[in-house]
């Protein structure tokens, strides 16, 4: 079996393709990107070390992408994942998020090649995320008994980049529909874990953690800046083991769409986090507060996994100690990925 993991030098897609090497035997792994994110070109690297070529090719050129081998399997990890980048780059997003899909289903229909996307679950509408909570000042801690599963609202806005993923959901429908290919939707919350160079908007727990462990402030956005918000994590182990399975039930279970996340038991608030960060490195930081946040922000997400469950009896292992700690041990035992975060 051959595999093309777009994205493959992100902090997704180069975790899966480490794993997949690992438990595939007779599987040839590749990967596409075009390696201008923070770290990928350290991922690069880290993946030719096992025989893993990467493409260096943009997905939204359809030219270039089209003349690739063909592909049994496409994973798509490939997005512009930030959401503040749809305010600042709405070409881009657009381009790599949508335009992209566009190219990859063209090439797996050409190709007869399933497919397994990664969606997120910021395609479910702002508004009905806000609205969990009427009338609230976030001064207390929330309590976690709203779950979101597949049925969510999605019809009201959801940021461009919200839109991107969604819309990308709906093409892929449209391309396999009356054909004999595959997919699988999974639509995952937070992901977290080493070798994520995370940033404010987008991989906020390995920030988190190495603003403690180099003693730089933070600060609390949104909200009051009470830091209250709670999102459910997920490790990325968690995540490739999903995914392996996924692959490996393809031909009994296809054509659906999961939501896969942390759940309750993996779901953090701020302050709660900055306590982990605190007691695993010994650092007290400064932290500030902003009461206002972007329009895009919602106060809480936690996912439902009961249908991932039900349909593969999956659920996420590892804990949100445990996700932290194996975070802090990847600074620790990697000084080089320091300038990342310095």
């Amino acid at each position: 079996m051959k595999i093309l993991i777009t994205g493959g030098c992100g902090f997704v897609g180069s975790n899966i393709a480490f794993f997949l090497k690992k438990k595939l035997k007779n599987t040839q792994i590749y990967s596409l990107d075009t390696l201008i994110r923070k770290g990928s070109k350290s991922n690069k690297n880290r993946l030719e070390k096992i025989k893993i070529y990467n493409y260096k090719i943009d997905i939204a050129d359809n030219g270039k992408l089209k003349k690739l081998k063909k592909f049994d399997l496409v994973i798509d990890c490939c997005a512009e994942p930030a959401i503040e980048a749809s305010k600042k780059d709405p070409d881009r997003v657009f381009n790599t998020n949508l335009i992209g899909t566009y190219n990859i289903l063209k090439k797996c229909l050409k190709d007869k090649s399933n497919l397994i996307f990664l969606s997120s679950s910021r395609v479910y509408s702002i508004n009905n995320l806000k609205n969990l909570f009427k009338n609230k000042n976030f001064k207390k801690p929330i309590k976690r008994k709203k779950i979101i599963n597949e049925t969510f609202p999605t019809s009201e806005a959801s940021s461009l980049y919200g839109f991107t993923k969604l819309a990308s959901e709906k093409l892929i429908k449209e391309f396999f529909f009356k054909t004999n290919l595959r997919y699988i939707i999974n639509r995952f919350g937070v992901i977290a874990g080493p070798w994520q160079f995370g940033k404010q908007d987008q991989g906020f727990v390995p920030l988190w953690l190495a603003n403690h462990f180099f003693k730089k402030k933070l600060n609390y956005i949104g909200y009051g800046g009470h830091g209250n918000q709670v999102r459910d994590i997920i490790h990325i182990d968690d995540v490739c083991e999903i995914i392996l399975i996924q692959i490996k039930s393809f031909k009994k279970i296809n054509n659906d769409t999961f939501n896969i996340g942390g759940g309750v038991k993996n779901s953090i608030s701020l302050v709660e986090l900055t306590n982990i960060c605190k007691k695993l490195t010994g650092n007290n930081i400064f932290f500030g507060k902003k009461p206002k946040t972007s329009i895009f922000d919602v106060p809480y997400y936690i996912s439902d996994n009961r249908k991932v469950l039900k349909f593969y009896n999956w659920k996420p292992l590892k804990s949100v100690d445990q996700i932290l700690k194996d975070i802090y041990l990847w600074l620790i035992n990697n000084k080089q990925v320091w300038k990342y975060f310095k």
